[in-house]
């Protein structure tokens, strides 16, 4: 199984796949301890799977792919931005910055920079963020083309809806998959307080 997953990961790093890949996110996954994010596949193997570091001064999330090899340490700071760094939780190489543009109840945006595109002059939006938080919903945008959007998990015949579990798509592009995993935990961790008591309740439909 473990072999299958290192695989799968690897597959999908390749970052340039032909068709949407969808996978499901829950912090109940029966091989992980009760609490640690993880994002799956549809055979149930993990990806990509999000630990908190509680013992640094800064709040810090670190990115794990499915051997627990660190991808992107994650770190918020006072003023709502994060930063995204590669590999361990170090400070040195810097991949992305994201912030906060709106925080709402029924509405968060987010601008994603990425390092590598704005080392020259004047920083440029990469990608947009829209959703709401409450919904488990939202999309992220390179210019006016959709890199991937996360959804709650409909059924028929269902009147309430878990926020325990939701999917991601991702669409086609050339687009790091860790990357776009890393800007959805921001997007679920950066949450307005209301939407966060509320988080344990079901959606109505």
């Amino acid at each position: 199984m473990l072999e299958a997953e290192v695989e799968d990961a690897e597959n999908l790093a390749m970052a340039h796949w032909p068709i949407p890949v969808d996978l499901f996110v829950s912090k109940k996954h029966p091989s992980l301890p009760r609490g640690l994010l993880a994002f799956a596949d549809s055979s149930g193997n993990i990806l990509f799977r999000l630990n908190s570091l509680s013992h640094h001064p800064k709040k810090t999330l670190r990115l794990l792919d499915s051997a627990g090899n660190p991808l992107i340490s994650i770190y918020r700071h006072h003023d709502g931005s994060w930063q995204g760094f590669q590999g361990d939780d170090g400070q040195k190489d810097l991949i992305f910055q994201v912030l906060r543009v709106s925080n709402k109840f029924a509405r968060t945006e987010l601008e994603v920079f990425l390092v590598a595109e704005n080392h020259q002059g004047e920083l440029t939006c990469d990608f947009k963020v829209k959703g709401c938080h409450f919904q488990r919903s939202c999309t992220i945008y390179k210019g006016d083309s959709i890199v991937a959007q996360t959804t709650l998990m409909h059924k028929l015949r269902q009147t309430y809806v878990s926020r325990r579990k939701f999917q991601l798509t991702m669409f086609p592009s050339f687009v790091d998959p860790a990357l776009i995993v890393a800007v959805v935990v921001i997007f679920l961790v950066n949450g307005p307080k209301k939407s966060k008591i509320l988080d344990k309740l079901p959606v109505s439909i």
